[in-house]
């Protein structure tokens, strides 16, 4: 090689075995789907704006490796810092790699994507070693479209604003496979599983209303008693002191 000629690209699981090729599938994978789920829930009719939809897709990316990382099912896969500032590690033991994510180009990383948080610079400084780790972040970077949805995903290793260590687009798809029911040489490409979360459905049309009651009969008007008014104290008084005076003269 040429020693005035930049280096090799280098790979992921260059930098640590940690994060090897299909890890860096799964959580790419988690972080399409989300984007997914968050644009077939928009209702800009009600005012969402790819501002909204954006944090929502943030939202949903955190929580889907969340919830992955405490199932158990992927020991590999731990939350470092569950804030605004979501970093997660991929390995585990202690010596993972942080890893954050971010939405936009991937040759363009803004100041905020490139920021390091204090616990993301102690993690890797335990993964790589205080040398390596000097200056070093990955990052996912989900690059969009025009309608926002996912045209690729781009594992990086990044240190400062200019030098990219890796740049690494992932892929989403699954290797050709033989469809069943087709010829022997017809493959087909696939999008990569889900996770086991199928994504946000319509929301099923109300059960119909129980059929009316039928009305009970009306009850019959008593017929009417003619009213005998009460009598009053002054009539009571009159009446008692009547009797007195026949008693009386008695």
């Amino acid at each position: 090689m040429d020693p005035a000629s930049p280096p090799s690209p280098r790979l992921p699981w260059d930098f640590h075995p940690a994060l090897s090729e299909d890890r860096l599938r799964f959580c790419a994978r988690m972080l399409a789907n989300a984007r997914r789920d968050a644009l077939a829930m928009a209702s800009y009719e009600l005012g969402d704006d790819p501002w909204s939809v954006g944090c929502r897709a943030f939202a949903f990316g955190r929580h889907r490796l969340k919830r992955a990382a405490e199932s158990g099912e992927y020991p590999w896969l731990e939350v470092l810092d569950d804030s605004a500032h979501f970093v997660f590690v991929i390995g585990g033991n202690g010596q993972g790699v942080p890893v954050r994510f971010y939405r936009g180009p991937a040759d363009e990383p803004t100041e905020r994507a490139l920021r390091r948080q204090e616990g993301e610079a102690q993690q890797l400084s335990l993964a790589l070693g205080e040398e390596a780790a000097e200056g070093l972040v990955f990052r996912f970077a989900v690059e969009t479209g025009q309608g926002g949805q996912v045209e690729r995903v781009v594992f990086l290793a990044l240190c400062g604003e200019e030098q990219v260590e890796c740049f690494w687009p992932v892929p989403l798809t699954m290797p050709p496979a033989q469809e069943a029911g087709t010829g022997a040489g017809a493959v087909q490409l696939r999008l990569i599983a889900d996770d086991g979360y199928e994504g946000p459905r319509r929301a099923a049309s109300p059960p119909p209303p129980p059929p009316p009651r039928p009305a009970l009969p009306r009850r019959r008007a008593s017929a009417s008693v003619p009213h005998r008014p009460e009598a009053t104290l002054l009539q009571c008084a009159r009446l008692l002191a009547h009797k007195i005076t026949i008693h009386q003269a008695s």
